[in-house]
């Protein structure tokens, strides 16, 4: 049980998926960039018969209820405001030399108590316009999953296949399972999964491993100090 699937795919530039518009996306367009893959919610309440579900399925108390939905909560705010600044932080380095060496892949997810209950539009909306989220956010149903009755998965039988490759690659602790919303996966620029990160790894914390897959950014980084650095010189010089 939770054990990591054996999967044919060596790695995720291997698959196409849908973007939040049902457009099919080859994930080899990003070949070369490091990549942080994460499937994401926008809905951290429930609603008063989800509440009563959740806390007998649990066992747990009016207020150890709250105190699990309010660390819920927390996550969503972190994880959505923190991948924003990972993001532009890496993208300004890029743009500054006409490349991009890391991208962000958000897949929503709704098998965690219903947290992701919107369309595509709704999520994407609300991804982009409360956190200003401009990385890509994929496809949360396809036409035959919807025709079943059934949405994306990340766990189970019915897993989305980007998944099993992922969990395949990094079982993480207590087997290969995706426990909660905003569990991040650290991909190299081949397309290799490196690290996995839970829920509550905070995404600005990633930013030390990350930089060690984004050193060709950082000499060029240093390169273009080096050049500002010349021409302010020989500026003072002809003043």
């Amino acid at each position: 049980m939770g054990a990591a699937e054996s999967v044919p795919e060596t790695s995720i530039h291997e698959f196409t998926v849908k973007d939040c518009n049902g457009k099919e996306v080859s994930l080899e367009t990003y070949k070369g960039k490091v990549l942080l893959v994460v499937n994401v919610a926008s809905k951290w309440y429930l609603e008063i018969n989800e509440f009563i579900f959740f806390e007998w399925s649990l066992g747990l108390g009016d207020a150890e209820t709250v105190g699990v939905l309010d660390a819920a909560s927390g996550f969503t705010e972190t994880n959505y405001t923190q991948l924003t600044e990972l993001y532009q932080k890496y993208r300004d380095k890029g743009q500054r030399f006409a490349c991009c060496y890391f991208e962000i892949l958000a897949f929503p997810c709704n098998q965690f108590l219903r947290q992701e209950p919107g369309t595509d539009q709704q999520i994407k909306d609300f991804a982009c316009t409360r956190f200003k989220a401009e990385y890509p956010v994929f496809q949360k149903e396809t036409d035959q999953l919807l025709k079943l009755g059934l949405q994306v998965r990340v766990n189970g039988p019915d897993a989305a296949p980007i998944y099993k490759f992922l969990k395949a690659s990094k079982p993480g602790l207590f087997g290969s399972r995706i426990k909660w919303n905003f569990t991040k996966f650290l991909v190299d620029k081949n397309g290799k999964v490196i690290d996995r990160y839970a829920t509550s790894t905070a995404p600005m914390s990633i930013e030390v491993s990350l930089s060690l897959y984004t050193r060709d950014m950082n000499y060029l980084f240093i390169v273009g100090f080096c050049l500002d650095l010349q021409k302010d010189i020989q500026k003072a010089l002809e003043g």
